[in-house]
């Protein structure tokens, strides 16, 4: 799915990071912090927002791009409301969870590292979480899932789609 990057609707937000370019831009290694700046204020570092960084921090695109692509942490497309990680860690793919990404795969008709059309469901392939115990597991933002079945794996998503999750008493 290809989304397309709002220039006008990102104005003001595009003016706060020319504010933030222009307070670092002589920082050395400043490019870690404004790529984490940005996407902090988009959600995603899209191609528009890269040849602004690019042209504020007077670095070429293709290093920019670079640092974007190697480092995890960063994203090229939106995720979704509901980010949906599922670890492929070696106890929970043992355990199954391959099945799990498949199901969700399958019931969101979501690629692993895509988001809905909709903007609701984003889908990862994490590493160890470090809840092996647990295995398989999957996240949807801070909710953790454990021992997992991959025929509960529909209810569950149904609940985030639906808007009936439980709520949370402290």
């Amino acid at each position: 799915m290809e989304f397309k990057f709002d220039m006008e609707a990102n104005k003001e937000k595009l003016q706060k990071l020319d504010k933030f370019i222009e307070k670092r831009k002589t920082k050395k290694g400043a490019l870690m912090e404004v790529l984490h700046e940005a996407q902090h204020m988009f959600g995603y570092l899209p191609i528009e927002v890269q040849q602004k960084i690019s042209k504020g921090l007077g670095i070429p695109l293709a290093e920019v791009y670079g640092v974007v692509t190697f480092y995890a942490q960063f994203t090229l497309i939106p995720k979704g409301q509901y980010e949906i990680g599922v670890c492929l860690g070696t106890a929970c793919y043992v355990k199954g969870s391959q099945k799990v990404v498949d199901v969700i795969s399958e019931d969101l008709d979501l690629a692993v590292g895509s988001t809905t059309k909709d903007g609701k469901f984003s889908l990862t392939a994490t590493r160890c979480i470090g809840a092996c115990g647990l295995a398989p597991v999957m996240t949807i933002n801070e909710d953790v899932y454990g021992r997992l079945q991959p025929d509960e794996v529909k209810d569950i998503i149904n609940k985030y789609k639906t808007g009936e999750l439980p709520i949370v008493e402290d």
